[in-house]
């Protein structure tokens, strides 16, 4: 995966405007849990936009507020189907977590594993 697909499937996943996608917030705003590999290919995907990005001297509007949707919002989302009764696969909170943690390496410019 190259930078320009990590981070336009970055941008389509951290949408929530269509709920009849299959975008990863969506999905979880719906109770529903990820498509399989969906995170693990999200997880890449920071990967390759981190590595890409390592000692940039900034980052493009669109990229910072698609990360920190998915930071935020995936944990925002997990947090309150959970409380409205939805039984999430075991893994999935430590994903959202893991997601959250790629996210913050970019900002810092530093990888460190969740």
């Amino acid at each position: 995966m190259d930078y320009e697909t990590a981070r336009s499937f970055l941008i389509n996943q951290a949408r929530l405007l269509n709920p009849n996608q299959d975008t990863f917030l969506s999905r979880l705003q719906q109770g529903k849990p990820p498509i399989p590999g969906q995170v693990t290919s999200i997880l890449l995907a920071l990967k390759v936009v981190f590595e890409a990005l390592r000692a940039a001297p900034s980052l493009d509007r669109e990229l910072i507020y698609t990360l920190h949707i998915l930071a935020l919002e995936s944990r925002r989302q997990y947090d309150s189907q959970r409380k409205l009764g939805v039984v999430w696969p075991p893994l999935l909170d430590e994903d959202v977590t893991r997601i959250s943690t790629a996210v913050k390496n970019i900002f810092s410019d530093e990888w460190k594993s969740a």
